[in-house]
């Protein structure tokens, strides 16, 4: 062999069937981080989904806890409406509440209903602008795919929406401090609570919130990073300070 043909033999390059196996290999690998990426996507959309799902419950709980503590304040009875406080075709509650909070404020616009004196807002709820946050309902709102938790205000400002994405709501009544379970079979709502559910919600003196933050799925299923739907329990306990609770 001359040199001529030794150094065509260094300078040749790669055979068809190595090109072949090369990008083989480089689609295998392609193909794979393709996955890991799609999974790792699918996976960071349902941790933000959960964040704030959660997030938009906990506050609504707060708000919600809040204004039923106070329900009865300046009242002869604990402030619940029974009639308006029940459970509806889909098992999930509606509270309404009432409350005169107004009642050491002077300062407000008064009202004479009949021309009497004397009969501004902090003596009554409704129907001055001055009441607001004194006849409240909190219900569900199906909406889209998902449901919503309203607030509604009868004198200050109509509904609002606290939190969606949420799979029910629960509210339990008691006379006394209770100790319950969350190990529901579907995670959903309290269960084995220590004392008897009040039915008369007028005789309640403390009330337990049960909110059920429902995920969908991410991704389809079999896919690369699916993520199925899933539920948490969100429980909030409240004592009706104005209804003398002496057990807490």
């Amino acid at each position: 062999m001359n040199k001529q043909d030794s150094s065509r033999k260094r300078q040749a390059g790669f055979s068809l069937i190595e090109l072949i196996i090369a990008m083989a290999i480089t689609i295998l690998i392609t193909a794979v981080a393709g996955r890991l990426l799609a999974q790792s996507l699918n996976i960071r959309t349902r941790a933000n989904e959960k964040v704030d799902a959660l997030a938009d419950a906990q506050r609504a709980l707060n708000i919600m806890s809040r204004e039923i503590a106070e329900a009865g304040f300046n009242l002869f009875d604990n402030g619940i409406v029974a009639a308006d406080s029940v459970t509806e075709a889909n098992g999930n509650s509606t509270i309404r509440i009432r409350s005169n909070l107004n009642r050491f404020n002077t300062t407000g616009n008064p009202w004479y209903p009949g021309g009497g004196v004397g009969s501004g807002p902090q003596n009554g709820i409704g129907p001055s602008s001055d009441d607001a946050g004194e006849d409240v309902k909190y219900f569900i709102y199906p909406a889209a795919n998902t449901n919503l938790l309203a607030r509604y205000d009868a004198y200050g400002g109509g509904s609002t929406v606290l939190a969606n994405r949420l799979d029910g709501l629960h509210i339990h009544y008691f006379a006394q401090k209770v100790t319950y379970s969350t190990n529901s079979v579907d995670e959903c709502d309290i269960s084995s609570p220590s004392a008897a559910e009040l039915t008369d919600r007028s005789l309640a003196k403390y009330v337990v919130i049960a909110v059920c933050v429902a995920q969908s799925e991410v991704g389809a299923k079999g896919s690369p990073g699916y993520q199925p739907k899933t539920k948490v329990l969100l429980v909030s306990d409240v004592a009706l300070r104005n209804s003398n609770l002496s057990i807490y």
